[in-house]
Parts: C-alpha cells; structure tokens; sequence
C-alpha cells in the first residue's frame, strides 16, 4: 500500500502540473528534490510570475523516521515511527478575479494505525456563485461515486476546519476535507485516487471563465487583504504546516503555500453593498452544491 500511494502521489503532481503548465502558458514549473534529515524526502516545484499564476506550489513528498516524543501524543497509533506519503498544492493567481485553490491528499502510518486525509478549498476575491457552485458539485460527484455520506460529511467538515476563529469567517467557500479514513484501505484508496485525479476538473474551468477578464486596483487591494487571511490561517492553525514543522520537514516546501504578496490594515470593514461586502458574506456554510 504505501508503494502504490508513493506512485499515485508522483503521478499526480505529474499530472496537475502538466495541465497548470499548459492552462498557464507563460512559465515552467521550477523543481527542487530534497532529502529529509531522518529519513526520506520529496520533489518541490513552483511557478513563480507566469501568465496567470503568481505563485503556484506543488509538493510531493516521502517521509519517514522517528517522531518527536512531544508530538506523537498528538497523533493516532503507536511506537516511535512513522511514514508520510501525499501531494500538496496551493495557487495563487495573479488576477483577483481567479480566486485561489489549496489541496492536498496523503496517507500517513504509525505503527499498527495507518490513515488517510486530504481534501481542497477555494478562495475567491470577487463574488461569483458560479465559481463555488461549480467546485463544490464536482467534488460531490466524486464523493458521490464511493458513497453518498461522503460529500455531506467532508463538506461540513471542511467548513469547520477551514476556518479562522478570531477572524468569525471562513478563510473562502470550503469544499471538501477528510481525515483518520482508515477503514478498508482498497475503498478508501479508490476513492482518494479519484479526487485527487479530479482536482483539474474542479479548478480549470474557473480559471477559464475568467482568464481574460480585467481587474481593478480596488480588486487587487482586497485580494491581497483576503491573502493576508489566507496566511494567517496557514500560520495558526493548519495541521499540514504544523505536521511538517514537528517532523523537520523541508521548510522552503512546507511554507510554499504562503501567498508571494499580502496585506494587511487596520479595521477594515467593507462597504455596504460592495463587492468586498459580498465576498464577505460568502465566507458562511452555504449548500453549494444543490
């Protein structure tokens, strides 16, 4: 199993990058193989400055060695060791019209205890119902191909853990997150083979209907107070960064998910009936999806 996880996640950063690079059309992905003092390593590769991406990141990665005593209280299983296997990735478009995109899917053991977790969300800078409705329905017609519980449980899910509690809002419009899926291993690894397959088809089309539309500087602003809430909750409370952190994980690659530009200012508060308002009040559980 961890053989045939190790050759998914490859084929997939495979995969997404080939078509991020073709849907770009202004730059290569840069790669950087990396080995983990402790046991095992990875294959980072960022876009940086194409002709839609500002920055995009995604991270394969094959870890393994001892846990931190500290740590491993905080994670299922037993004994000393464990191994990590998944792809990463986050975009950030330079459009604000684009919003951006995280995923990741991975499968971690220790000791008798083996799991899988994963899931993708969706950050918009302009109000479009569109963008979240597509999203969220193709990730349920994923989730609906291995069992109707899934989507409702993941989604309700996903809206509790991406979520900034001293902020009182999502950080986007959700979509999907699993964790500790550790029932029969062929089921669950068919079912994360399958999204983590589809995540071009959920965010592609986004990106073409609004490729070619043009932005305003007001846009820009907001987008990168939004990204500077998109850094806060990767800081604070992101498991993916702190997983990474407690295991001595490569730290170029763990933080390439940190927005290349944000902002932050003092008390702001949109105006009523703007589009920044708007945006605002999608950041709550909403049915995407129906």
């Amino acid at each position: 199993m961890q053989d045939r996880c190790i050759a998914l996640f490859r084929e997939v950063q495979d995969t997404i990058c080939s078509g991020l690079e073709r849907a770009d059309g202004g730059a290569p992905f840069r790669e950087d193989l990396w080995d983990r003092p402790g046991g095992g390593g990875g294959r980072s590769r960022v876009l940086v400055d194409g002709g839609i991406f500002e920055k995009a990141g995604v991270n394969f990665s094959e870890v393994h060695g001892e846990l931190d005593p500290a740590f491993a209280g905080e994670m299922p299983g037993d004994g000393p060791t464990f191994h990590a296997t998944g792809i990463s990735l986050v975009l950030h478009p330079a459009s604000p019209r684009i919003p951006s995109v995280h995923a990741n899917f991975r499968r971690i053991e220790r000791g008798s205890a083996a799991w899988f977790g994963g899931g993708a969300d969706l950050t918009p800078y302009i109000p479009c119902d569109d963008d979240a409705r597509h999203f969220h329905r193709t990730l349920k017609a994923v989730c609906d191909r291995h069992g109707h519980d899934r989507y409702p449980d993941y989604k309700a899910h996903c809206d509790r853990y991406f979520h900034l509690p001293h902020r009182g809002e999502m950080r986007g419009v959700g979509g999907i997150f699993f964790d500790g899926l550790g029932g029969d291993p062929e089921a669950e690894l068919a079912f994360v083979a399958d999204a983590a397959r589809s995540f071009l088809d959920t965010y592609l089309p986004i990106v073409e209907r609004h490729r070619d539309e043009p932005s305003t500087e007001r846009e820009r602003r907001f987008q990168l107070l939004r990204r500077g809430r998109y850094a806060e909750f990767n800081l604070l409370y992101d498991r993916g960064t702190r997983f990474g952190l407690k295991t001595a994980g490569r730290v170029e690659s763990i933080l390439i998910s940190m927005p290349p530009l944000a902002r932050w200012e003092y008390d702001f508060r949109p105006e009523p009936g703007s589009d920044e308002a708007a945006v605002i009040a999608m950041l709550q559980p909403r049915d995407w999806a129906s």
